[in-house]
């Protein structure tokens, strides 16, 4: 008798929602409640979606993806350091395994990676980096010591480091630096002073784009009796480039400057007369 009750029971509470469900479409309830019912009671269940496990293939995958990750990450850190057997190979690419000299030929091939032209002054400045003692040659010591300091191995590194070496040129005492050392770098080592075409060749090099006066003075020594030009002379040019006026009107004719510069003072006003 209770069973029957529960049943009834549960009948009873059935019809009287179908009724109440009947009721609110036929009253002209509003969509919004109606669709609500509808969907509700009938929009399939949605399975929640299992997490891989190990043994799944996607887990599988995921795991080597981060393995090959961080082994990449482990090979670009490593290949970012400096090595100096890396370095060592670098420079025996323009040299054969047993030559300790990288000479004319291989400089010619390894400006050519880089995309520097040999006469560039960025090749000055790398010069003056590794202390090269000659012109168009890098002894594998200069090479090891240059580059360590630049922590360069290769070429891709070096080529991110021309900017670097350009601004170099920037600060008015590293510049003076490197226009010393163009001297000894550029001269015959047999040679106490420089011959005349290399000197006008590594003054345009050092001076010509900043330098107004340049083109009358290499005017000048194309026209003098020089036939080298020695260091103090060098020297002075470029104090000479820096302190005295594109009019030389502060020229000071009693002042320490070698006779080279007296002579090219007076060569000057003679031609601004003349014009």
């Amino acid at each position: 008798m209770h069973d029957l009750n529960v049943e009834e029971e549960d009948e009873s509470e059935g019809h009287l929602f179908s009724q109440l469900n009947t009721l609110h479409i036929q009253e002209g309830s509003t969509c919004h409640t109606h669709c609500v019912n509808v969907n509700y009671f009938n929009m399939p269940i949605r399975r929640k979606r299992s997490s891989p496990t190990f043994d799944d293939p996607r887990s599988k995958k995921a795991k080597v993806s981060s393995s090959w990750s961080r082994r990449d990450q482990r090979v670009q850190d490593t290949d970012n350091m400096f090595s100096t057997k890396r370095c060592i190979a670098w420079f025996h690419e323009y040299t054969s395994d047993d030559e300790d000299t990288l000479g004319p030929e291989g400089m010619e091939k390894f400006c050519e990676d880089i995309g520097v032209e040999p006469e560039n002054i960025v090749m000055l400045v790398l010069a003056w980096k590794l202390e090269a003692k000659s012109m168009g040659f890098f002894t594998k010591a200069e090479w090891l010591k240059g580059m360590t300091d630049l922590q360069c191995d290769s070429v891709r590194k070096l080529q991110l480091r021309l900017d670097y070496l350009r601004t170099l040129l920037d600060d008015p005492a590293t510049f003076k630096n490197i226009y010393r050392f163009a001297f000894d770098f550029a001269r015959d080592k047999d040679q106490r002073s420089m011959d005349i075409e290399t000197a006008k060749a590594m003054l345009a090099l050092v001076l010509g784009k900043h330098w107004p006066l340049f083109g009358s003075f290499h005017q000048f020594l194309e026209q003098s009796k020089y036939k080298v030009i020695n260091k103090d002379q060098w020297c002075n040019i470029l104090e000479f480039s820096r302190l005295v006026n594109v009019d030389l009107s502060n020229y000071d004719e009693d002042g320490a400057w070698p006779v080279l510069l007296d002579e090219f003072v007076e060569w000057m006003k003679e031609h601004r007369m003349v014009s």
